[in-house]
């Protein structure tokens, strides 16, 4: 299975602390590209369907308790099939406005300023962000009747216990892609991460420039807690940073690490694993191992923010996505973990996509393992210390 783009999940995490500036693309329906037309005839049958094509087109007609039989969803780009929308339209005979955001405080700002949105796709930490400020109103258990369909790994978080305010959309861990045949996995596993500072991989290692699981490799390695107060210890991970930085001689780099480790082109990477999966899936030469010292364990939920303007019909999506055939279809298009028990089950089976591949397989149940918390303070701080790491020459 090869994703249609290799654009990875945290193209909408923040990367450096600073909102993204590109605005959001604005789709009804699926996402289309418009076509060049520049060699074809005036007044050609192509000119003509495409201006019926883009002529505006008439909601369609609401059906009782649905509101205005309109749904407006903020969701990261990429995120999800291209038929997971039009199959729910169809299905239900309503109309959904898409719109796709970068990361999650482009996200927030927009909400906080007061955009209205029915469903909203983000992260646990920005999630805990949003139940503090009062922004999310409950979801109607009586309306999500798929929830015995979730697996239990994905179910009463810490960020928000018994699924009051969010239902799971895709989740998975960071962890380390190698090349198995130019490092042993006995190597990987017993180094963890310090593998990266073992300088016979300088040169051949890509970092993901990520503020937040950079500062987790490190403070993990460390043995500290990924979400630490104690600047003593935050000060440590920089220094191991440093040295990471001026000894491996590492390339920063975001979506590109999908194609490149898929290629072969350096040996060892930090990646999110629904990125490692595509890899995986893509160079059977490539292995991933989340190491022992713990990681960041993650989790994307639907959410609706709390001026919503059709609830109604944003738990039907809510239920609709987590349908199994809806999960399915999303995971296979996307290639991240599934919260659907008899998705994940298809996926991993004898035969399935992921049968082999450990990545699509995110561990539980180490009490290493943790969530990121929303801490604004310390995210100031280490976005300032990150920006150092880059920045530093021996």
């Amino acid at each position: 299975m090869k994703k249609t783009e290799t654009t990875s999940r945290f193209s909408f995490i923040a990367k450096t602390g600073m909102v993204a500036v590109a605005a959001a693309g604005l789709f009804v329906g699926s996402a289309c590209s418009k076509g060049n037309n520049e060699n074809k005839p005036a007044n050609s049958d192509a000119d003509n369907n495409a201006a019926v094509a883009e002529a505006p087109q008439k909601a369609p007609e609401a059906q009782p308790d649905l509101g205005n039989g309109k749904l407006k969803l903020y969701i990261p780009g990429a995120y999800m099939s291209e038929t997971l929308v039009p199959n729910f339209e169809k299905q239900f005979k309503v109309k959904v406005i898409v719109e796709y955001f970068d990361s999650n405080e482009m996200m927030y700002a927009k909400v906080q300023a007061g955009d209205k949105y029915d469903v909203l796709v983000p992260s646990d930490y920005m999630i805990e962000r949003l139940l503090k400020q009062k922004m999310l109103q409950p979801i109607d258990k009586s309306v999500i009747t798929n929830m015995s369909e979730l697996s239990d790994s994905v179910k009463n978080l810490s960020f928000d216990p018994d699924n009051t305010y969010s239902i799971p959309y895709f989740w998975g861990n960071v962890g380390i892609v190698y090349n198995k045949t130019k490092v042993d996995a006995a190597t990987v596993e017993s180094q963890g991460y310090n593998i990266f500072q073992n300088t016979d991989y300088a040169g051949k290692i890509y970092w993901y420039d990520s503020e937040r699981d950079s500062f987790m490799v490190a403070l993990k390695q460390l043995g500290f807690s990924m979400n630490t107060e104690n600047r003593d210890e935050i000060n440590q991970a920089y220094e191991w940073l440093l040295k990471m930085n001026d000894t491996m001689k590492p390339a920063y780099v975001t979506d590109e690490v999908i194609d490149n480790m898929s290629s072969g082109l350096k040996d060892l990477a930090i990646v999110y694993s629904g990125d490692a999966a595509t890899i995986l899936n893509e160079n059977k030469n490539m292995g991933y191992f989340a190491p022992n010292e713990g990681t960041n364990v993650w989790y994307d939920a639907m959410v609706i923010p709390a001026n919503a303007e059709n609830p109604k019909l944003a738990n039907i999506f809510i239920n609709y996505v987590i349908s199994y055939e809806a999960a399915l279809g999303n995971t296979e298009a996307v290639g991240y973990t599934s919260p659907n028990s008899k998705a994940y089950a298809e996926m991993t089976k004898e035969g399935g996509n992921y049968e082999d591949n450990a990545a699509y397989k995110p561990r539980s149940g180490n009490p290493k393992d943790e969530i990121f918390h929303d801490n604004d303070v310390i995210r100031k701080m280490i976005s300032e210390l990150w920006i150092k790491v880059k920045a530093h020459k021996e």
